[in-house]
């Protein structure tokens, strides 16, 4: 059990990359990439962590194709009619993040119907990153903390904490540690302001390819960092 690891968070990276090798199209990385996410979510839970943020689709991957983004779109339908049962099982709540009213109606109503029929489980969460971009999240919540600030509801200084109360994330614990498969270094627009402190962990293993116990041993090596937030020992 890794229970002081409350908060993980993953960039899934390298589908296409991996199904480019496998001399397939993309697509065939983005579909064994959601069965990857069941295999993780569940070694997640096995592992005790609190919180799983998975950035499944950003505010830049509408840029993509137009057959790519038509596929990804039907991923969490393919993914929750497969294992919606076990996640309820494994007492599993699913909640998203980001701005869902672009994606098609049919995307929406799959996702939404996950939430409510987990909506009562007391269990890890599993957070998809849907349409998300940290940058928007952001000023998304100045505009909030402005409008709040307006209507005479939030009447104290503007503090970090208080402007938290506005972020996406206000229900969550911190992230403690965020893992980036298939090489690259950088966070891509993924929980600007959360991952301020968090670990950051990378891996040369391409999403589809990430193995559990590999998983289990990035989540030791940010374990093993000594946080110091700023200070000294």
């Amino acid at each position: 059990m890794t229970p002081s690891l409350n908060h993980v968070a993953i960039i899934m990276d390298g589908n296409g990359r991996w199904a480019k090798k496998q001399n397939q199209e993309r697509t065939f990385g983005h579909f064994h990439g959601v069965e990857k996410v069941r295999e993780i979510s569940m070694a997640a839970n096995d592992e005790g962590i609190k919180v799983l943020t998975l950035y499944a689709f950003s505010t830049e991957n509408w840029k993509r194709p137009l057959q790519e983004v038509e596929y990804l779109m039907q991923l969490p339908a393919m993914f929750f009619s497969k294992y919606l049962k076990e996640l309820m099982e494994k007492n599993i709540r699913i909640e998203t993040i980001g701005d869902l009213a672009p994606f098609p109606d049919n995307t929406k109503k799959v996702l939404m119907n996950a939430i409510e029929e987990t909506s009562h489980n007391t269990g890890m969460i599993l957070v998809f990153a849907m349409n998300y971009g940290g940058r928007t999240e952001i000023v998304e919540a100045a505009k909030k903390y402005q409008s709040a600030v307006m209507n005479g509801s939030m009447k104290d200084p503007l503090t970090e904490i208080n402007f938290e109360q506005f972020l996406m994330t206000k229900d969550y614990p911190p992230v403690d540690l965020c893992i980036r498969t298939s090489g690259e270094q950088r966070l891509s627009n993924f929980l600007l302001w959360q991952l301020a402190y968090s670990e950051l962990v990378f891996t040369m293993t391409a999403w589809p390819e990430l193995s559990v116990e590999e998983f289990r041993d990035l989540l030791k090596v940010g374990l093993s960092r000594e946080r110091r937030f700023g200070g000294l020992v």
